[in-house]
C-alpha cells in the first residue's frame, strides 16, 4: 500500500441536503475514516472562509505581541483555564525541553453564577479577552462568532457519528448540553535548523475528548500516523477545509471499534505557523460508556463508565506534568500501542 495514503476529504454538503442517496454516501465516508485513519477532511462544512481568515488574522496579531503583554493573560490568572498559555508548556513526547508553540484558550463562557462554575467544573467559566491588540472589540467578536460556528458543526459531525454507529440522531443531545469544549489559538514558531531531532511543534499524542475540528492556515506540518505501513503521513491543508479527528473518549465510547490516531507537528518550513483547533468533550456529567452496538459479543465491553469530566481530568494532569513522568509516558505508550495494534 502506498505511504501517500491519506486521511480522506469528504464533502459536508449532502448532510444539509434533501438527498438520501447522498446522506448514505457520507455516513459511509465517515464511518470508513473513523474505523482506519481516525481522521479525516471536510470541505463544504458551512464556516465561511471569511471567518476561518479572521480567527487566524486576530491570532497572528495576538501572537505578535510582546511576551510580557501576553503573560497579562496567562491561563494560570483567574482559575478558569482560559487565556495565554506559554511557549514548551505542554510536553508530550518527554524528549526535548517542550513542544514548540504558544497558545491561547477560549471556552464555553459560563457567568460565575453558573451552578458549573459554582461547582468548579474543569475548563468551565467565563472567557479572558485581549485587551492589547489593535482593534479588542473585532477580536472577541471573532473569537466568539468562530466558537458559536464550530460548535454548531461540532453537533452536526456528531449527528452523522450517531447514524454511523445505528444510533438515534438526537442520542447524544445530552452529552452536547453545556460542553466541555475548549478552541485554542495556537502558534507554531520555525524549527531552528539546528534543532535536536526530537524537537516538536507538538508531540505525537492522541487527544482526550470527543471529536477535534482542527483550522490550519496553508503552511503545513501536520502528521498523522498511517497504520496500514508504519509511517507519517502528511495532512496537507486545502485551502477551506477543516480537519476532523477522534478523540481518546470517542475510542473508548466505541470499544476501539473507531481510532483515535496518533499525530504531530514538525514546522521544518522557516515560516510561522498558525491553527485553531476546536476540542469537543461534552457535558461534565455525562457518563460515557460502551455503546451497546459496539459490545464485544463474547468479551463485552473493555473499559469501565466514566465521566466526562473524570477523564478530562485524569488527560490534563498526565500532560500538563501534575502527575508523575513515568504515568504520563506510560499513558501516551498505552494510546501508541492502541494506534498501531
Amino acid at each position: 500500500m502506498s505511504t501517500e495514503r491519506a486521511p480522506p476529504i469528504i464533502d459536508f454538503s449532502s448532510f444539509y441536503g434533501e438527498d438520501p442517496t447522498a446522506k448514505q454516501s457520507l455516513i459511509q465516508q465517515v464511518r470508513s475514516a473513523c474505523e482506519t485513519f481516525g481522521f479525516f477532511q471536510i470541505i463544504n462544512h458551512r464556516i465561511p472562509e471569511s471567518l476561518q481568515q479572521d480567527i487566524l488574522k486576530q491570532s497572528e496579531q495576538f501572537f505578535e505581541l510582546p511576551l510580557e503583554i501576553k503573560e497579562k493573560y496567562n491561563k494560570d490568572i483567574g482559575g478558569f483555564n482560559r487565556g495565554y498559555e506559554r511557549l514548551r508548556a505542554q510536553n508530550f513526547e518527554k524528549k526535548a525541553e517542550g513542544d514548540l508553540k504558544e497558545g491561547y484558550y477560549f471556552g464555553t463562557h459560563l457567568a460565575l453564577d453558573h451552578p458549573y462554575v459554582v461547582q468548579r467544573k474543569i475548563n468551565l467559566g467565563p472567557n479572558k479577552y485581549p485587551e492589547d491588540v489593535a482593534d479588542p472589540e473585532r477580536f472577541k467578536m471573532t473569537a466568539d462568532s468562530y466558537f458559536k460556528a464550530v460548535e454548531k458543526l461540532a453537533h452536526d459531525i456528531l449527528n452523522v457519528l450517531a447514524a454511523t454507529l445505528g444510533l438515534d440522531e438526537n442520542f447524544f443531545q445530552d452529552y452536547i448540553d453545556t460542553p466541555i469544549a475548549i478552541l485554542r489559538l495556537l502558534h507554531y514558531p520555525p524549527q531552528p535548523a539546528d534543532a535536536s531531532p526530537d524537537e516538536r511543534g507538538i508531540g505525537a499524542h492522541t487527544d482526550f475528548g470527543g471529536i477535534t475540528i482542527l483550522l490550519q492556515d496553508m503552511i503545513g506540518g501536520l502528521q498523522v500516523w498511517n497504520r496500514d505501513n508504519s509511517t507519517w503521513v502528511d495532512v496537507k491543508p486545502l485551502e477551506g477545509a477543516l480537519v476532523v479527528n477522534l478523540g481518546n473518549m470517542m475510542m473508548r465510547w466505541t470499544n476501539d471499534r473507531y481510532v483515535s490516531n496518533l499525530h504531530r507537528v514538525i514546522n521544518k518550513t522557516g515560516q510561522e505557523r498558525y491553527s485553531v483547533p476546536f476540542f469537543f468533550s461534552g457535558n461534565p456529567e455525562f457518563v460515557v460508556k460502551c455503546l451497546p452496538s459496539c459490545e464485544d459479543v463474547m468479551n463485552g465491553a473493555k473499559y469501565p463508565p466514566v465521566s466526562v469530566e473524570e477523564w478530562i481530568t485524569g488527560r490534563y494532569a498526565d500532560t500538563y506534568g501534575a502527575a508523575d513522568d513515568k504515568k504520563a509516558i506510560k499513558d501516551l505508550s498505552a494510546h501508541a500501542s492502541n494506534a498501531y495494534a
